[in-house]
């Protein structure tokens, strides 16, 4: 099968590359696209936001898979800049699903947490209410909206907190201001899962290849249509991921970096979050029992840092 990795330059587009290159053996050829990287990076231009462009994309290189990678992530500025948040978010995820039901392919996209609005006190289950209360987290669902109204072949994965030791998230932030700052305030009344980008692309790939299972391999059965919570295992506050970040970077740096917990109001964010974004992976589980195992979110918070300060030393 031919697989299209949209958002490939990404952290969770180049730990999908990543996953692809470390595979003894696969069957799928991969097309790695993305608006930003070359060809020397082994990138495809493609703006999704080009209904034309991305449908014809498809069509030529005959893809049976679309993942979709691509995100307008900065939760802060897309409240000020709603219409590139929608554009990338909502508009472009549009044509992917229209262009997948064309050809009969399947989409494979990354939703979010952001969803729903945080205020239970309960992992929450793929039915629960969604009602976003951020730019981001409305984008995000019209979306899985437009996906759904589409007719196409399609899973959706939603996640949260994600890091890695590519492109802008809370590890590399961390790490830079625990060299810059001798004190740093972190909030500590939101709650969700840190998730490590390779996991959720070892998992990602996972399912590609069971897709299209090497002679001899058995396969698993996978629903036609679908909305699955994954995320690492385990739960903590920004102002606990701080610390084991910390704590993980201790062995590289002498440095001591104080890190007070506060609240979202003493942080003085004017962007809503929610409070509570623990994930339920309870159907994930059920219904992908033996594919991939979620590990606890720790686990590769040292791995993730170590690659992180080898790279820049």
């Amino acid at each position: 099968m031919n697989v299209l990795v949209t958002g490939a330059n990404g952290q969770l587009g180049r730990c999908i590359r990543n996953q692809v290159e470390n595979l003894n053996e696969h069957n799928n050829v991969y097309f790695y696209t993305d608006v930003t990287g070359d060809a020397k990076d082994g990138l495809e231009y493609l703006n999704l936001c080009d209904e034309d462009e991305v449908k014809k994309f498809v069509r030529e290189k005959n893809i049976n898979i679309i993942i979709n990678c691509a995100a307008y992530t900065n939760v802060d500025k897309a409240e000020t800049d709603e219409e590139n948040a929608t554009a990338v978010n909502s508009t472009a995820v549009k044509y992917l699903a229209e262009a997948a039901k064309d050809v009969g392919a399947k989409l494979i996209h990354i939703s979010t947490d952001y969803v729903f609005n945080g205020q239970g006190f309960i992992p929450y289950t793929e039915d629960r209410m969604t009602l976003p209360v951020s730019v981001y987290g409305k984008t995000k669902l019209m979306a899985e909206k437009y996906i759904e109204e589409s007719g196409c072949k399609y899973l959706i994965f939603r996640t949260a907190w994600l890091y890695s030791e590519y492109g802008n998230n809370f590890v590399k932030t961390m790490l830079r201001l625990f060299d810059e700052k001798e004190e740093i305030n972190v909030v500590n009344d939101q709650i969700g899962t840190p998730t490590y980008a390779g996991n959720l692309a070892e998992l990602i790939v996972k399912i590609c290849e069971c897709m299209t299972p090497l002679e001899g391999k058995e396969t698993i059965p996978l629903l036609e249509n679908g909305i699955y919570h994954f995320t690492d295992e385990g739960v903590a506050s920004w102002y606990d991921f701080a610390q084991v970040i910390q704590q993980n970077y201790l062995s590289h740096w002498r440095g001591k970096c104080l890190i007070n917990g506060v609240t979202t109001k003493e942080y003085g964010s004017k962007t809503k979050r929610p409070y509570y974004s623990v994930l339920d992976k309870t159907k994930y589980k059920t219904d992908f029992k033996g594919l991939y195992q979620p590990k606890h979110w720790m686990k590769a918070v040292n791995q993730v840092v170590n690659r992180i300060v080898i790279k820049h030393t």
